[in-house]
This record gives C-alpha cells, structure tokens and sequence, in this order.
C-alpha cells in the first residue's frame, strides 16, 4: 500500500518515505516506526505496544523511543511543538493525526476492461507441501547510509540462495519470490506462510567509514524461533573474505554434510573487484523487467562490470541474457547480429566458469534465438543438475521442452518452477508455458484459463497478450480473442505472426498450424 499526507508518500511495499516524489534517507526503525503510526491512525499507540511491536518486547529506555519519534517528525518537517503528524499524549503514547489516504500502487500489466475468465475454476499449480527442509532468503537490510556499498545488502543474500540451491536435499525459493517481500521489519511468520517454507534467513548490513558489520537470523518460521544467528565484522575492503565466512557459518548451522565433489560444484567463480560485483547485482534488478528502458540499463551495468574485471563469468552472461532478450523481443532490427552476441557472451562466459548455473542457463537459451531447442535443452539441463532449484532455470527448460513437443515433460518442470518461486518477476511467463503445454494438446479451455491469468499479470509483456489472444481464439470465444489482441496491436503495432513464430519456435507441425491460423484471424501477418 501507499499512504499519502501532505506533500508525502509512504511506500510500504518499496519501504520508502517520499516528499514532491523524492526518496529521503529514513533509518529502518524509523520507518518501521512511522508506518506502524499510520496504519493504526485511527487509535493511540502507547508506548508499551511500541515495544512490543519495533523491539519485539525487549526493554529500551523511553529516551529511544523519544529518539525514533524525533527523527520522523524530523523526516516529516514536523516538530514536538507543532506535532502537525505526530501528536505526544502525555504520560499515554502517540498518535499520527494527519488526513491520509491510501491507495495501491499502479499494475503494471495492461488490463482489458470488463473481462472475466469464463468457465470452470482455473486449475491450481502443484503446491503440495514439501517433504524436504525449506528455506527463504531474504533481502538484507540496509542500517544507515551505506552509500556506494548498498548492494551488498541485496548481493550477499543472493549469493547464499545460489550457494544454497545447488543442495538437492534443500527446497531454496527463488531471489525473484523472497526478493518481494523486502521490509524493514519482515514478519517471518508472514514470509513462512505466504512462501511455504520453514525456515527464514534475514540480516543486516551496515557500512561506517572503512568498518563493515553484516548480522544474520535463521528463524523457525512456524513459531518465529531464532535458532541461530551470528554477527561478521571487518573492513569493506575484505567484504569478500565476510561473505565465504557468511556461508560456510550458515552451512555449518544447517549441519550440511556435503561431499567434497558436491563443494567443488559450489564454489562459485566470483569478482573479486567490489565495484564490478555490485554492478552486476545492480543490473540484475533491471535485467527481468522485459522493457526497452530497464534492459539498456541492464546492458550498460554488465558492461561496467566487465570492464572492470574481464574474469567476471557471470558478468559475461548477464550481457547474454540482455542481448537474447534484445532479439527475444525484437527490439532491434539487427536480430541476427543480438543473437550472435548472445551466443559469444555466453560462451565467453563458459570459459570463465562452465559449472556456473547461470552461464549454462545463457548459453541454452542463446539456440531458442535460432529455433534449435534440443541443441538448447542440453544446455538447460545441464543447469538445472548443477542447481536444481533453479527456478528461472527450470522454467526455460519447460517452455524448450513444451515447444520442442514433450508438453507433458514442460508441465511437469513449469509446476515445479512455479513452486519453487511463487512471486517470481517473470510468474506471467511461468503461467504463459503452462497455458502453452495445454495448447499443444488442444485442451483449448484450459489453454485460454491460463492464458489469461498470465496476461492479466503484472509485468506481462506484449507476447503473453498474444498468447492469451490465440488461446480466446483457439478455444471458440471470439470476444476475448480480439481484446487481447488489440491490447497487443496498439502496444506494439509493427508486430506480427513472423515475430511470434521467431520468439517461440514450436516443432510440433500441428501445433503450429493452428496457431499460425488464429493469429491470422486475429490480424497477426502470418509468418513467411
């Protein structure tokens, strides 16, 4: 939610605090502090509940509080004498007295006016539970001003949930899901129960002058337990050396007995350049966002990165995942010069490190450019055995699998992918290809029921509008077929059959007829 008063935003979801637009450096507990007042508006806050709720019932001195209060209405441009925000009860609490109105923030999947999934009841994805440990890794968070180093605190945790997943015995969610649920004070209950898992892992990090201190909690999620937690100092400069320490800790804590073939598959190839691994991590927040803007933006910080330390495998394959995504969505007219430098950052980033999931993750998809889905599927696979809760990785292999003509085989991985990250950026890919493995078995029904869940997604990008147009089409209900598919002409009018066939290169002959058909009938050129 954002809540608006005065010329502010609180921005719950972002945990930002914004005045005329701009973000303004606000200390976590302050924040935490301040959302906590205006959610509950309505009512005075004593003191007492303030404990309880920001310091979880551990004692403080009423002088911290006094503190945390002064810095907000400090933030607010508001003072202890005209309490314009923040009004002081004596001797009871406080209370936000500002009129506040809130609102969601805006989708940013385009939507088809009045439009309902018809027929029966979608089916659910396999969420079953679980039979092995679980765990969700979440965004670190920032103490202070941590300035040219803030990427650590997402880079770390990132690097535990890759260091983590390569463990078979080990459900790890995705960064794309426990990513989301970034807060200032995360409810590990709530992350337990929204995610699936058992385990939560959270921290902080906090840069001041040279001097580096990262804290990390591994709590029980069922009953808010901390079953562990540790605290790493050093100077920024050794972050790297922090970060080794990091793992094998909590590697250690999980008593994880892992074969020294199993450890040698762990190590990653890393930058030890600071500057480089924070650009990569940066681009990484970019790169999945599937527009014109976010992936130049994407491309730029890969290369900074590159540049900066040539060794950097992952880096490399960064810049291939920007460049398929260039042809991908044609954003180019030069799409055989982006697909030959998907291919060659890929491999450049195999020579750095071909045991890197992600590098053999590139490389597959580097061959869908070119339609030779078995030649990718190799590559895809062999990802997902170096990590197998790789679930973006996963997902790529369901939608080759499914294109190549084994949709059975893509079910199965596109299900597990979708349990594996739930809130995963690319979700409305995920439920895309489930749509896609029912189409090539002309179950049109529940093609359409999951192509339209898909398109209604946030992020969707203009190709799963088409899907959801063939599918309408293919499935008889002609009024939801031409919507999407004016969605998707007045979003990229230059689109056509040739351009959809190019991005998803289906074998199948039978399925690829009736497809081509239905875009045909839906203004689509077909392809030549």
């Amino acid at each position: 939610m954002i809540h608006r008063f005065g010329t502010f935003e609180l921005d719950l979801a972002k945990a930002e605090l914004r005045a005329d637009g701009e973000p303004l450096p606000l200390e976590p507990q302050v924040f935490a502090l301040l959302a906590y007042l205006v959610e509950n508006r309505e009512r005075l806050v004593s003191r007492d509940e303030i404990h309880e709720k920001l310091w979880d019932g551990r004692i403080v001195t009423d002088a911290a509080v006094a503190s945390r209060i002064k810095s907000a209405r400090k933030a607010l441009g508001d003072d202890g004498k005209s309490q314009r925000y923040i009004r002081t009860v004596h001797g009871q609490g406080f209370r936000f007295v500002a009129e506040v109105r809130t609102a969601r923030p805006e989708p940013h999947a385009v939507a088809v006016e009045d439009m309902e999934p018809a027929g029966a009841e979608l089916p659910a994805t396999a969420s079953g539970a679980h039979s092995r440990p679980s765990i969700a890794v979440l965004p670190f968070r920032p103490v202070g001003d941590a300035g040219p180093y803030s990427a650590i605190a997402d880079a770390l945790p990132h690097e535990l949930i890759t260091e983590l997943s390569r463990l078979r015995w080990l459900f790890v969610t995705a960064r794309g899901s426990s990513f989301r649920l970034r807060a200032a004070d995360p409810d590990l209950r709530e992350v337990g129960r929204v995610l699936g898992v058992h385990y939560g892992l959270s921290g902080t990090v906090e840069v001041t002058g040279r001097h580096l201190t990262v804290t990390t909690e591994l709590v029980d999620t069922r009953s808010a337990e901390v079953i562990w937690a540790e605290r790493y100092s050093g100077c920024v400069e050794e972050v790297h050396a922090v970060r080794t320490e990091i793992r094998s800790r909590i590697l250690t804590a999980l008593e994880i007995q892992i074969p020294l073939h199993e450890a040698a598959l762990a190590r990653l190839t890393v930058t030890g350049n600071l500057d480089a691994w924070s650009a990569y991590h940066l681009g990484l927040q970019h790169m999945y966002r599937f527009n014109r803007g976010d992936n130049s933006a994407a491309a730029a910080l890969f290369r900074h990165a590159v540049a900066l330390d040539p060794g950097f495998a992952r880096a490399h394959a960064g810049l291939s995942f920007t460049h398929f995504q260039t042809a991908f969505m044609h954003q180019s007219d030069d799409i055989a010069g982006e697909t030959a430098l998907a291919r060659r950052c890929a491999e450049r980033g195999l020579e750095l490190d071909p045991l890197d999931p992600f590098v053999n993750f590139t490389m597959g998809r580097s061959f869908w450019l070119e339609g030779e889905l078995e030649r990718g599927l190799v590559w895809l696979e062999r990802a997902t055995s170096l990590s197998p809760n790789y679930a973006q990785g996963i997902y790529a292999r369901a939608w080759t699998e499914t294109l190549a003509g084994h949709p059975l085989q893509g079910r199965d991985h596109v299900d597990l992918a979708m349990r594996l990250s739930p809130l995963d950026p690319l979700y409305y890919g995920m439920l895309g290809t489930r749509a896609f493995t029912h189409m090539a078995r002309a179950e049109d029904a529940e093609a359409a029921g999951w192509a339209e869940r898909a398109a209604r997604s946030p992020g969707a990008h203009v190709l799963i509008a088409v899907i959801a147009a063939v599918a309408h089409d293919l499935s008889g209900d002609e009024v939801r077929a031409k919507a999407w598919a004016k969605n998707a002409h007045e979003r990229n009018p230059a689109l056509t059959g040739e351009d959809f066939f190019r991005a998803f290169p289906m074998k199948p002959d039978a399925m690829r007829s009736r497809v081509s058909s239905a875009l045909a009938r839906l203004g689509f050129p077909r392809p030549g």
